[in-house]
């Protein structure tokens, strides 16, 4: 794990990263409607998970841009931004009905990130422990999917003047709407690090990222 420390009095936000640290902290989320029908289409075709495939690539714009990967170390007062992000998922054990937290490391090669995503899912299946070890993943953001509904909204609440920089991110359950699937997606950032525009940044860098790997698969068009 590596990070440079961000001078605060030169830092480009200076100002809002004051006022949204100091007098009004605070966070702000957005949801919006993905389109990832080409994205399920590969997946199937493929042989491969949609869902680890949606992670690597919102693992991947996370990581494309400084803002997304900042963080707070209150032992020292300190504002970072780590050399990486890797992605926090959730494994859902229906006979308990609890979840298990699952770390797994960003790599930006696609094939090796599946396969490992993939296998750290399945040993995560063999315990009913929750797994939480913050201590030691400080660099890492929250992804969980929510597949039991197509949600419009989603707001999560974190306890006041807790300055938790990290991305959290959900998506439901995608549904079709008139012969296109589009799946909820909810991007939680700290308004102290992040604005309107840089949450909806993630969409649109989503939107770009998807359609971007899908060209770069053999015969990868995507379909009107």
């Amino acid at each position: 794990m590596n990070y440079k420390v961000i001078d605060k009095e030169t830092y480009y936000r200076k100002g809002v990263f004051r006022h949204f640290s100091e007098d009004c902290k605070c966070s702000a989320s957005m949801t919006a409607r993905l389109d990832v029908t080409d994205l399920v289409r590969y997946s199937r075709e493929t042989g491969t998970k949609f869902y680890i495939n949606f992670l690597y690539l919102l693992s991947k714009v996370l990581n494309s841009r400084e803002d997304y990967r900042m963080g707070y170390l209150w032992q020292t007062d300190e504002l970072v931004c780590y050399d990486v992000i890797n992605p926090t998922q959730y494994v859902f054990h229906e006979d308990t009905e609890t979840f298990t937290l699952v770390y797994t490391k960003y790599d930006a090669d696609h094939e090796k990130f599946h396969a490992a995503a993939l296998a750290d899912l399945e040993a995560a299946k063999n315990t009913r422990e929750y797994g939480l070890d913050a201590a030691n993943h400080p660099n890492w953001f929250d992804a969980s999917f929510i597949p039991w509904l197509s949600y419009d909204s989603l707001h999560l609440e974190l306890p006041d003047g807790y300055l938790h920089f990290a991305p959290i991110v959900n998506w439901g359950k995608y549904r079709e709407e008139n012969g296109r699937l589009l799946m909820p997606v909810t991007v939680r950032l700290n308004h102290a690090v992040a604005d309107g525009f840089l949450i909806a940044n993630v969409f649109r860098l989503l939107e770009q990222e998807i359609e971007s790997f899908i060209r770069r698969q053999p015969g990868g068009q995507p379909h009107a």
